[in-house]
């Protein structure tokens, strides 16, 4: 007899946010295409995938919990044609992981039916949904999507029938991070990014299709050529060429820097910033800030995936040999079967295995990204000491973190972060370390190559580009 425990994997960060795709041809079907965009967009997101094409007549639509790779395969892609579609994959922000807040989202309205997909995350949700309730909307979810998508809803059972009218009203209500797509039951697709511009959403080109992607990547693995990126309070019209409008304002733009620190993929670029090429420079900013360092080390190891750039690029400007010594298993996604014990001690193990040879007796440098809740990272320092470590140092590429995020990054709670109240010094110790290297503000804006006026950095500074004002103490209920 078989046991099957589920297990949920501790994570360091704040998981990933979502991702979003829109394709538009003129003819064919899109669903394999769709399949290959949300592939390279699954980084975004682990928790449901989903897709809704449009054949000319109607809109089909499947969304189910997991990677998409066991959401989608032939017979399924095949149950969804049309050359129109829009797809997305999750990780929960507001609402818990669960299938009915799988997307894209069908909204039903007297106006007819449509679906959504949202990046991102509505700060001011909890107002907006009461207020709906009690206009008589009923959720069957816990999304913010759900109530993003009965907002156009309204404005189209009002007699509002141009997209770009009643995007413009949407957006004057709503705060927060969000690039969505819609499916309209005309095959329409609308497309609206947050006037702050805080998740990225770019515009590519294949034939006579066009392309909206999360990230670059997914157009690189549809061989679109890239176009321009959404521009912050745009709204796009996809209905057999591109309309767009400029429809919303915001004081600022804030593009969050921990896109380019930890969620996009390495071959991404976003906002003009190859994100390699920006964590290769965290690397090299952070053996200047600490020119001293170098002499107290053996080895400089990466902790996979999103450290890797920097720790390849300290190496090269320290001359400090650099070793994979830490092995990640790829196949430890959310769940797995196994037989008991100490469940969480075992996790780090399976995820990553520490290359004995490689750190015994030496100084050694890991190399990260961030440190957020700090309890994997206390588990890897005690899991490379075990080793035979003779000293660890931790480099970090992003500055502490010492607030919450609102805007789709899963950090949510004050409390749950480890390095508010804190010295660097206090962090150090309770992470065993001898010594623990942050980058600097100064150096995160320099290395992305944005004025810190451009990036939202409220994680580490505290500063919230928002309308509506967050109350850490209650981070679910920031309106």
């Amino acid at each position: 007899m078989k046991i099957k425990l589920e297990i949920e994997v501790e994570e360091e960060k704040g998981q990933d946010e979502c991702g979003v795709l829109a394709i538009r041809a003129s003819r064919g079907n899109i669903s394999a295409d769709l399949m290959v965009g949300l592939m390279s967009l699954q980084h975004r997101g682990q928790e449901s995938a989903g897709m809704a094409t449009f054949d000319g007549a109607k809109i089909h639509n499947h969304r189910s919990m997991g990677l998409v790779s066991e959401v989608f395969d032939e017979p399924r892609l095949e149950s969804l044609p049309g050359s129109i579609g829009i797809a997305h994959v999750r990780y929960s922000t507001t609402g818990e992981s669960a299938a009915q807040n799988a997307q894209p989202l069908p909204i039903e309205t007297k106006a007819g039916r449509f679906v959504v997909g949202l990046n991102g995350n509505l700060v001011n949700y909890h107002s907006l949904r009461a207020d709906l309730e009690a206009r008589g909307y009923s959720f069957s979810t816990t999304t913010d999507t759900e109530c993003l998508g009965y907002l156009l809803a309204e404005e189209m059972n009002g007699g509002v029938k141009d997209a770009f009218t009643a995007c413009g009203n949407i957006m004057k209500l709503l705060d927060g991070a969000y690039c969505f797509v819609v499916l309209m039951e005309n095959g329409e697709v609308v497309v609206m990014r947050d006037p702050t511009g805080f998740r990225p959403l770019c515009i590519g080109k294949r034939g006579d299709a066009d392309v909206v992607a999360s990230e670059t990547t997914a157009l690189d693995a549809l061989e679109a050529k890239f176009v321009r990126y959404v521009q912050p309070g745009e709204v796009l019209l996809l209905d057999g060429g591109m309309k767009s409008k400029i429809v919303g304002a915001s004081p600022r733009v804030a593009h969050c820097m921990f896109e380019w620190v930890y969620v996009a993929r390495p071959d991404s670029v976003v906002e003009g910033k190859s994100v390699i090429d920006v964590r290769e420079k965290f690397g090299e900013e952070l053996s200047a800030i600490y020119p001293d360092l170098k002499s107290r080390l053996d080895v400089v190891v990466p902790i996979p995936d999103s450290g890797r750039s920097a720790a390849y690029a300290y190496s090269r400007a320290t001359g400090v040999r650099l070793a994979e010594a830490l092995q990640k298993n790829r196949y430890v996604h959310r769940t797995f079967i196994m037989p008991g014990g100490e469940k969480r001690k075992r996790m780090v193990k399976l995820k990553l295995n520490v290359i004995a040879p490689l750190v015994a007796g030496k100084r050694v440098a890991l190399v990260d990204d961030s440190i957020v809740r700090g309890t994997t990272m206390r588990r890897i320092v005690e899991r490379v000491r075990e080793a035979g470590a003779k000293e660890v140092h931790l480099l970090i590429t992003c500055p502490a973190i010492i607030s919450p995020c609102f805007m789709g990054v899963d950090f949510p709670t004050f409390e749950e972060l480890a390095t508010p109240g804190k010295t660097v010094e206090r962090l150090r110790r309770e992470l065993n370390v001898d010594s623990l290297n942050y980058m600097t503000h100064e150096g995160l804006a320099r290395c992305i190559g944005l004025p810190k006026g451009k990036l939202c950095m409220a994680c580490i500074n505290g500063d919230y580009p928002l309308k509506t004002k967050p109350d850490i103490r209650s981070p679910r209920r920031c309106d």
